[in-house]
């Protein structure tokens, strides 16, 4: 039986991104099932800003202002979460809504990010080519970046950089291609290639104790969907070869969330416009509902 009370939000901003699909992301899962296979309360479906095209000329980001006015908002609806010792399904959207929610633990003490992702994120906004916060939320997050995005509220950094795991990206060739400074030295990175060097069970194993160090108060969960394999999740915006295979995902996940530390999860950029068969969604849900049903002891964040 599990033993953790699951409260899901909707979070279909597609401000760091494009209006393309990714914010059908949270009714597509539910249709798929999601709510019922985990027994969660739905808590609130979050209205977002109108998306703009326009690159702000200050912070080189799209929707950069609505986007710093509307992550407050996504922190709040999970603040209401934890704050009824429920653990926070977040469904986005795109990734930025990672500002949100690490704002949300950012308020409450100090929180680690485990962040599994096909991409490692940190683009800084003058070598973004596109100018999306979706492919800048990690260097956001951990204090890189324009005040208006990697400050918010005066909390900046949401999370130090020692006390986020970066896991399973594949896109070396691409930050190198297009400029992307590198992660910091002090921000504990394990590729797609180190994870397999080391096998999915060590290298989950070691990240979680990284990130249940007694300094941390726990951690939140941020899965990108790209960083499954391309076979298995096609539905998404920038796709790469290889990949996570659903397996590694759930095993990882179930790691994670065995340690009592994770407080929460987000799941982003899965594309339903880019699934016409479902296929893809349910495979997503199928490995959700896996993992989260494992039961583990839970610490709620107080």
């Amino acid at each position: 039986m599990n033993d953790r009370n699951y409260a899901i939000i909707e979070a279909p901003s597609n401000l760091g991104l494009r209006p393309t699909g990714v914010e059908l992301l949270p009714q597509a899962l539910l249709r798929y099932g999601l709510a019922e296979r985990l027994q969660a309360r739905h808590a609130v479906r979050l209205d977002v800003p109108r998306y703009s095209d326009a690159r702000d000329p200050d912070t080189h980001t799209l929707n950069a202002q609505a986007i710093a006015d509307w992550s407050p908002k996504l922190a709040d609806a999970v603040t209401d979460v934890l704050d009824r010792d429920e653990f926070p399904v977040v469904l986005g959207g795109d990734c930025s809504i990672l500002l949100g929610t690490s704002l949300a633990l950012k308020r409450r003490g100090r929180y680690g990010l485990m962040f599994i992702d096909g991409h490692a994120d940190f683009y800084q906004p003058e070598a973004d080519p596109y100018g999306e916060a979706a492919s800048m939320d990690l260097a956001f997050a951990t204090g890189h970046g324009p005040a208006l995005l990697s400050d918010i509220e005066g909390l900046g950094p949401l999370v130090r950089e020692e006390d986020a795991v970066a896991f399973g990206f594949r896109d070396a060739k691409d930050q190198a291609e297009y400029g992307s400074q590198p992660l910091p030295d002090d921000l504990l990175s394990y590729d797609l290639a180190k994870v397999r060097e080391l096998g999915v069970e060590a290298a989950a194993t070691a990240a979680v104790k990284h990130l249940t160090r007694p300094e941390l108060q726990g951690f939140f969960i941020h899965v990108d969907a790209d960083c499954l394999d391309d076979d298995v999740m096609p539905a998404v915006e920038y796709r790469l070869p290889d990949g996570l295979s659903i397996q590694e995902l759930r095993r990882t996940l179930e790691i994670a969330l065995a340690s009592g530390k994770a407080l929460g999860i987000e799941v982003t950029v899965y594309n339903p416009n880019l699934d016409k068969d479902g296929e893809a969604g349910r495979r997503l849900v199928d490995v959700l509902s896996d993992a989260l049903s494992h039961p583990s002891q839970v610490n709620a964040a107080h």
